[in-house]
């Protein structure tokens, strides 16, 4: 059985953000034919990342589908191609898009795509990696920990202690180890 969307949650800080861009050459890879990242440059049409890195005042910020609910591009989507996935993704079904791009209008985050083959593209939530336990693409690549892949509890738990270790400790955004009972270090906070 599925497990439902609102339990998991890409968290995403801005903070943490380099502009690598990791995350959309993951999701190019991911999304490509041959899902290899030396192969696909070579694929036609070239694969394409269904997550952005913007630059807003300065900061980078990773950017994707917020898989809302409900969805205004499900609703404007006159084929069905727009659809919600037993989890709570909201996918596109390429076979059945006619690349009218009423959805592209409809998103009030600006996130579905166009792509050369004539078709709408947008982040799928790396569905078939979720349903075999595997985080997605862009979370995995992602070197700075700027994208972050959980349940929401165990997020939003850990954002907590870390807010709360900076409030006690005076140290804001900066990072912080405490020794594991392994004897390793590992990190708490930012």
């Amino acid at each position: 059985m599925a497990q439902p969307l609102e339990e998991f949650l890409i968290y995403i800080d801005p903070s943490r953000c380099v502009g690598c861009r990791s995350c959309e050459i993951a999701c190019a890879v991911e999304h490509s034919l041959s899902k290899s990242i030396y192969a696909s440059i070579f694929e036609e049409p070239r694969p394409k990342p269904r997550t952005s890195v913007v630059v807003a005042d300065s900061i980078y910020v990773p950017m994707r589908c917020m898989h809302c609910d409900p969805a205004p591009c499900v609703k404007s989507c006159p084929t069905g191609s727009m659809q919600r996935t037993d989890e709570g993704f909201v996918i596109s079904d390429p076979s059945k898009c006619i690349g009218c791009r009423t959805c592209l209008l409809a998103c009030p985050f600006g996130h579905p795509s166009y792509s050369r083959a004539g078709k709408v593209i947008k982040c799928d939530h790396c569905v078939d990696r979720f349903r075999t336990g595997l985080p997605p693409a862009c979370v995995e690549a992602c070197p700075t920990g700027a994208l972050r892949f959980g349940r929401t509890e165990d997020l939003l738990m850990e954002e907590k202690r870390r807010r709360a270790l900076e409030l006690i400790t005076g140290v804001v955004g900066g990072v912080i180890y405490e020794k594991a009972s392994s004897g390793f270090l590992s990190l708490i906070g930012r």
